[in-house]
This record gives structure tokens, sequence and C-alpha cells, in this order.
């Protein structure tokens, strides 16, 4: 029997785990930290063995196959061992693929694929298709080839995911855009990162569908010095009617699909900013592509709600507007969450630092911050950075204490923003328990 070690016991690890067990597996799961309550209850009603606190080597090299969940990184000595014994290393999206026949519908980019996977899925189910959603959003896409039977599956794949990604083909993929992220996983290479993403496009044929955003120069580049034999669908944000895509003409979007047009104004969409309007063109053009009627994808991007943790209007107390952008966990995020805010702002920033370059910013930060409070264990390069060009910067370590700052600093007429431009991780236990504690603070106040 083929031994699957699992190293994870998170939403990832323990879907896998069942699928495999569920396959005829011998399974093992292994996790250094402690395992959730939840997920050990699973393990043990499937009767699969696990261990936490701790990777029991010999174990692990045993396996015939290692699934890995994506928050651990490759340089670990762990990984350096695997390698060295010559066990493969997949992700939880490439062994769930193996077992479904259902259409895959795969996004990544540096931002808005959460956004745009949402939103897809949100088409796709208004229009009554059998879809789910899953990949680095909500259930865990090998729990749910395991206990479900979708046609199509959305899925939101990040480049961890795509790095343990070899046999898994995408039906349709979307690339949002690419900026520099998580480069303290990629060797702070830019471009180790770049080819990370691109390996959405690996194995798909001339019956497959690429969506990418034609005003991202690194897309553009990359794509020109490719050979594909895939259908390629752009979108953009400049004027200029295209045979088939997405494009703006007269604040008005239009999509344009086997020569039917849908046009829908940029009032119209649920979700407003620059950014958004990428989000909905690529996910309007996905629905197109599913055939779906034009009043049923213009209805769908005009009644969305969006996610927690993005650009979330928490509270307006005495005049204070309170966003919470805990999502936005790069430079690219912020840059747009700053972008979309026409008022003064207080901007609470900071966290574990992935290798950003803050320059980008400088521009909205001089025009539209009256003071930074940092929120981290270590924001000197955040302090060094923009210490020149704003005079007020704080350091604070709990959100209580940075929405207590923020709030003091704050005058009618002013947002507080929450938007860190950094992961979470040195203070908490991810952006939604970071952004949970801004709102518990900014209720208090």
């Amino acid at each position: 029997m083929k031994k699957i070690v699992v190293l994870g016991g998170g939403e990832s690890g323990t879907g896998a785990a069942i699928l495999a067990a569920k396959q005829g597996y011998e399974v093992f799961l292994s996790d250094k930290s402690s395992i959730d309550e939840s997920y050990k209850k699973v393990l043990k009603n499937h009767e699969i063995r696990f261990e936490e606190g701790k990777h029991s080597l010999s174990e692990i090299l045993n396996a015939d196959e290692i699934i890995k969940s994506p928050g651990i990184p490759d340089h670990i000595s762990l990984i350096k061992s695997i390698h060295e014994k010559g066990i493969p290393i997949i992700s939880e999206i490439e062994f769930a693929a193996r077992f479904t026949d259902a259409k895959l519908i795969c996004i990544t980019g540096s931002n808005g694929k959460t956004t745009t996977t949402l939103l897809i899925h949100h088409i796709l189910k208004n229009a009554g298709l059998n879809v789910g959603l899953a990949g680095n959003i909500g259930k865990s896409f090998a729990w749910q080839v395991t206990e479900n039977n979708f046609d199509i599956y959305v899925l939101e794949i990040s480049s961890f995911q795509l790095d343990g990604m070899f046999q898994f083909k995408a039906d349709i993929a979307i690339l949002t855009n690419i900026t520099p992220d998580h480069l303290d996983r990629y060797d702070n290479s830019f471009e180790n990162y770049t080819q990370s993403k691109f390996r959405i496009l690996q194995n798909m044929t001339s019956s497959d569908y690429l969506i990418y955003n034609a005003d991202d120069p690194v897309i553009e580049q990359k794509l020109s010095k490719r050979k594909l034999n895939m259908r390629l669908i752009p979108f953009t944000l400049q004027n200029k009617a295209m045979k088939e895509g997405a494009y703006l003409e007269n604040e008005n979007i239009n999509i344009n699909i086997s020569k039917d047009n849908l046009t829908m104004t940029l009032k119209e969409l649920a979700l407003q900013g620059k950014h958004n309007i990428y989000n909905s063109m690529a996910a309007g053009v996905t629905g197109k592509l599913q055939n779906i009627r034009n009043k049923s994808i213009k209805d769908s991007l005009a009644e969305f709600q969006n996610i927690d943790h993005r650009m979330q209007s928490v509270a307006n107390i005495g005049g204070i507007e309170f966003i919470n952008d805990s999502k936005a966990t790069n430079v690219n995020s912020t840059y747009f969450a700053l972008d979309s805010v026409r008022k003064p702002i207080i901007w609470i920033a900071g966290g574990k630092d992935k290798g950003n370059d803050y320059s980008s910013l400088d521009d909205l930060v001089q025009s539209r911050v009256k003071a930074i409070v940092c929120l981290g264990l270590d924001n000197q390069k955040i302090i060094h950075h923009f210490g020149k060009m704003i005079p007020i910067i704080i350091q604070t370590y709990t959100a209580q204490e940075a929405v207590e700052e923020a709030h003091k600093l704050a005058n009618s007429g002013d947002v507080v923003l929450l938007s860190p431009a950094c992961a979470s991780f040195d203070l908490f236990e991810d952006y939604e328990e970071r952004g949970n504690r801004f709102i518990d603070a900014v209720n208090e106040l």
C-alpha cells in the first residue's frame, strides 16, 4: 500500500489526509505545532494516524509521496532531507485534482485574487451552476473532492501552492497582476516569484483559456516571451475596443466574448475603485466563457458583497471613519487602499515584513497620510523609510493600543485605515485575527 505523509494539520493538511485515506492510501499526518481540536476530531474519526508538536523524521522519510501545506517554507532542514531522499513533495491542490473531473477555474496574482475568486463563484452560483469554492480560501479543495460532487471549482491559488503543482492543469487560468510579494520565500528574487506565478499556465492546451491583466507590465513581458497555445483573453482599463476581452470606454465596462458584448456602467458595480474594476472584468469574462446570460452576470456584479477585512467600513465615531483592510498583507494592496481613500488618513501599518519595498507608496503617503501608527514587533524599516516625510510615527504592540493612539491623532473628517502592507504572524494568528482585534478595539472606543 502506498504511503502518503501530510505535513501540516490545518485546513489544507486535514483535507488532504481524509481524501488520501478515502482513496485507500496509508496516511500519516505530522505537524510541528499543535493541531486544532476540531481537526484532531476529524482525523480520529477517519482513523488517520497523526502527531503534533514534532516531526518524526524516520516516519516521514518512509513516505512514497508527501503533501506539504503551503505555509511550510522550502528551506527548512526537514524539506531538504525529503528532497535528498528523492521523495516527491506536492501540494494539496495537485493531489486533489487527481480525483475530480470537474472544470477548474484557477485564479492567481499578487492582489485581487480573493475578490476575483469570490466574484466568479458568486456569478456562477447565481446562474444555478453546481460550483465549489476552494484553494487558498474556504474549505480545503481536497476535503470538498472527498465529500462533494461539484461540476466546477473556482480555486484561489497562491504561489506557495503553485510551487507544489506539476501535473495539475487549469481549464481557465486568471492572472490578476504580479508585483513584489513574499520575496522572503523566494531568495528575495522577484524573478523567482514571477516564475512561480506563471506555473498556473503549465499543461494548458488549445481548448483552455488564460484571462490576464494586459495593463500589468510584468505579465505582458513574460507572455510575449512564451509560446502559448491556450486562448488569451486580456482585460484592460485602456480605452481600446477588443475583438475578445474586456476594456473600458466612456465609464463603461465592455466585455466582448464570441461577438456577444456585455456593457455595464462603472457606477453599477458593487465594488468601487480601480483595482475592483479589474476584478469585475476578470470575473465577467469568466462568466461569459461559461455562457451565462448578460443580465445574470450584471446582476451578480451589481449586488456582490465584499469579504471581511478588505476595505471594510467598521464604524464612524465623531466624524472619524475606521476602515479595516487587514487583508492588505503586501505593499501593492496597501497602495490600492491608500489610493481609494480621499480623506486625510491616520495609517495603521506594519507587522512581519516580507522583503517589502515601500517606495511605491511615497507619493500617496506624502499627499494623504497625516500620521503613521505602527503595529508590530519590528517596524524600523517603516519608521526609517517614512520618517523624513511623516512627522508623527508611533510604535504600538496591540490592536487596542494602535486604535487608541490613532483615535487621539484623528479629527472629524479623517479616516483611520488599518492597511498593514505586512504579514500578521508576529503578533497575530493571521490577518483575520488582526482585523477582528481591530474591530473589537474600535467598538470599545
